[in-house]
């Protein structure tokens, strides 16, 4: 696997990150039956289900690995490997949480996906998401974790101007995901309708939230990018919206399309304009940063010759250990043979026992002791 994130704290180019929200009732089932599946269908080389506490502890006897611990509201933590293409493995963790109290934009499961493969990522690979989810649009898996926005459908904007722009400045700031805006020059068919996102290749599909502002909502959109992100949104055209913090790259010139059809054909140059602005790296924010870290060092789903390696590590650090230890027994016996030399060597005043000698039965000490011993019971 690849080695850590580099002091840019960007996403690594192997890696895949993904978070969101499941509102249904049983989310460990759904992960629980597409694994068993896929597993089935050769899709999946394995898969592995653990209990977060029993995690923790596997991977508890190294310092590098303490971060593994997925922490205490996780639920379950899924492992999954596979091959997107000969001479490449794919390794992923998916991690459920249980929702934080009191918090009406956080309800339902919330999941955290790491995955990453062993070269760069290819965009034509099939997405991590549908290894553990189903892969269907109206799943209840597919929500973000900003409110009411969802992957695979086209999210359309609210009614309220400050919902909308409240919208448009969470989604940047708060979302791992990468954010397009469409502007309906009128109200598409059916076939307009379909998300501009399902043209999108495998791996970059469940990575974009499409928005879209109707046709009456062109002047308060282009006033909320005009003031959030100094950028314009032209009538009947489509912007790629920058990530915050702001790539240094982003032009918003650049990622804007003056028009795009939505009649159900591909739009060839805005899909160019969004794997454009998907290559560039991204910061790699902190929730995602722990989430790698423990893809990489509490990794339990190992074939055959992982296993028999990290056999013959735990068995080095065990004889390591053993050798620490008897060392330090080794130098204890001797610090306590020197101190009792010692001891022995000094001087004692005449008639005083020697050292470690029994006290006479008779002695004040003893009488003492005795004398005590009648007044001893429950009821004295």
């Amino acid at each position: 696997m690849a080695k850590n994130s580099t002091p840019t704290a960007t996403v690594p180019d192997t890696a895949w990150l993904g978070r969101g929200r499941h509102l249904g009732p049983d989310p460990e089932l759904d992960v629980q039956r597409n694994l068993i599946a896929l597993k089935a269908a050769g899709v999946l080389d394995d898969f592995l289900e653990l209990d977060p506490a029993e995690a923790a502890r596997s991977t508890a006897l190294h310092p590098r690995e303490a971060a593994a611990d997925p922490g205490p509201s996780a639920r379950r933590l899924f492992e999954a490997r596979w091959r997107p293409e000969e001479g490449v493995t794919v390794r992923a963790q998916l991690t459920t949480y249980e929702p934080p109290a009191r918090r009406k934009e956080t309800e339902g499961v919330t999941w955290v996906l790491a995955a990453e493969a062993e070269q760069a990522w290819a965009m034509r690979w099939t997405s991590p998401v549908t290894m553990f989810w189903p892969d269907v649009d109206q799943g209840a898996w597919n929500h973000d974790t900003v409110p009411d926005v969802r992957l695979r459908t086209a999210n359309h904007l609210p009614k309220d101007d400050d919902d909308l722009r409240r919208r448009l400045r969470d989604c940047t700031r708060h979302s791992w995901y990468l954010h397009i805006l469409v502007h309906e020059a009128m109200t598409p068919a059916p076939p307009g309708q379909r998300p501009v996102t399902a043209f999108l290749p495998p791996s970059l599909r469940h990575r974009v939230v499409e928005h879209r502002a109707t046709p009456e909502q062109a002047r308060i959109a282009d006033f909320a990018l005009k003031r959030e992100f100094n950028a314009r949104m032209p009538r009947g055209g489509a912007i790629v919206l920058p990530g915050m913090p702001q790539h240094p790259d982003y032009d918003p010139e650049r990622y804007t399309v003056r028009s795009i059809f939505l009649d159900g054909s591909e739009p060839a140059e805005f899909l160019d304009r969004v794997q454009e602005f998907a290559a560039l790296p991204r910061p790699l924010p902190p929730d995602a940063e722990v989430a790698l870290t423990r893809l990489r060092h509490g990794w339990h789903l190992l074939t055959p010759d992982e296993e028999l390696a990290h056999a013959k590590r735990m068995v080095t650090k065990y004889a390591e250990a053993l050798e620490s230890m008897t060392q330090s027994r080794d130098l204890y016996k001797e610090a306590a043979e020197a101190a009792q030399a010692a001891l022995a060597a000094t001087p004692r005043p005449e008639g005083a026992p020697a050292p470690g000698a029994a006290r006479p039965e008779g002695s004040t000490l003893g009488g003492l002791t005795k004398a005590f011993g009648r007044f001893r019971g429950p009821n004295r």
